[in-house]
């Protein structure tokens, strides 16, 4: 019985075997043009922006990182202004289901070799952006629960550059591992520690560009400023693109 079991199990072919590595590599590829230090750029000025717009045109509200939201939520709920502790409130919720979605597109665009998960999330980002562009100051609520599901879904796709665990979206992380990396570099002379956290100083000052950029924008174009950040987001979207075609050329 065990051997007629045996023979009934085929060896894969070599073409089989061949499509299988082919599929491999393309998932690989993909995942390093997500990861590329072109990539960091772009999402990591997105970022500084999109905080910078929700603060000044929408209500001072913080897009990205939730923790200053959380914190004037429970200001608020100390002070009984239950208005505004929900409009607070709000954003954190969007930002969680954000997270969800980004990983439910994860588990079934995974194996996709057509388009990458993390390529839908990015068109996902640009038609929202470009929703919120056109909500009046009567709909703030709706354009920051908008914004604050993209920077969920960016920051839960994109969390890597060139390898190394990087947030796009916030700096407190990146500050960290950056002093980290300088210190231990100090201590070690390891010249991969100081360029690590060269790397990750960088990116934060990129956000910060990305901020005095919005703040700019969005004193000239108040809501429509959003729309820039469409526009850089596109190029992100097109430098996979680009970059997926390179990788299989050479």
């Amino acid at each position: 019985m065990k051997k007629q079991m045996e023979e009934q199990v085929e060896e894969p072919t070599e073409q089989q075997v061949e499509e299988l590595r082919e599929q491999q590599t393309k998932q690989q590829i993909k995942l390093q043009m997500s990861e590329s230090l072109s990539m960091g750029i772009l999402l990591a000025i997105t970022g500084g922006f999109l905080d910078a717009y929700t603060f000044i045109c929408r209500g001072e509200v913080f897009a990205n990182a939730q923790t200053g939201n959380i914190v004037l939520f429970g200001l608020n709920l100390a002070k009984k202004n239950w208005e505004m502790a929900f409009r607070y409130f709000i954003p954190v919720l969007a930002f969680i289901f954000g997270v969800f979605v980004a990983e439910i597109i994860k588990f079934y665009f995974k194996n996709n070799i057509t388009i990458h998960w993390r390529q839908i999330i990015i068109v996902m980002e640009i038609i929202l952006l470009f929703i919120v562009a056109f909500l009046p100051q009567q709909m703030n609520m709706l354009a920051n629960i908008t914004v604050s599901f993209v920077c969920a879904l960016q920051t839960e796709s994109f969390r890597k550059i060139k390898g190394n665990v990087c947030a796009t979206t916030m700096c407190t992380g990146n500050l960290r591992t950056a002093t980290e990396s300088l210190f231990l570099y100090w201590k070690t002379g390891d010249k991969n520690l100081k360029k690590k956290s060269l790397w990750y100083y960088a990116i934060d000052l990129l956000f910060v560009f990305g901020a005095i950029f919005g703040t700019l924008l969005t004193y000239v174009f108040f809501e429509k400023s959003i729309l820039f950040c469409c526009s850089i987001l596109c190029v992100a979207f097109i430098v996979m693109f680009v970059q997926n075609n390179n990788e299989k050329i050479n």
